[in-house]
């Protein structure tokens, strides 16, 4: 790809075209890949030498008809999924997006419907400053005098 635009690796002053021909310029931090191809490679690389993407246990031994055959990726498939956000009021379903207001009893509420009065809010709030309070007054009993 590097001849069709007409890029000399010499001549170009430091620039140098990914090793993969995918078009982009790659630096020698990144093994004169492209910032996209390296990621690539580096993510294979993590992948086949990470243990939690194998198959066979770690404290068994393994056997010897296992270990000549290789694992193949189509084989092990960890999905990651994240929760998603709440983007819409829970009482009337609003989009907020980032004016959402999170409440103490875990959900997203917008303008209208924050307060707790205005939602049916199920959080114990007396409960809590109650723990508060005995938390930051503790009783002190004062030692008894003794009587002459």
């Amino acid at each position: 790809m590097a001849e069709e635009h007409g890029f000399d690796q010499a001549s170009d002053g430091g620039h140098r075209l990914c090793v993969n021909n995918c078009g982009f310029f790659g630096s020698s931090a990144t093994q004169n890949m492209c910032s996209k191809c390296y990621r690539d490679v580096s993510l294979h690389k993590s992948a086949d030498s990470s243990p939690l993407f194998s198959s066979v246990p770690l404290t068994a031994a393994p056997p010897p008809s296992a270990a000549a055959q290789p694992i193949t990726a189509a084989a092990v498939v960890v999905e990651v999924v994240a929760p998603p956000t709440a983007s819409r009021c829970c009482t009337c379903r609003k989009k907020v997006g980032l004016t959402g207001f999170r409440c103490r009893c875990g959900t997203t509420f917008c303008g209208t419907h924050r307060y707790p009065e205005n939602h049916g809010c199920t959080f114990d709030f007396k409960a809590v400053g109650k723990e508060a309070i005995a938390k930051a007054n503790p009783l002190i009993k004062a030692d008894k005098l003794n009587r002459i």
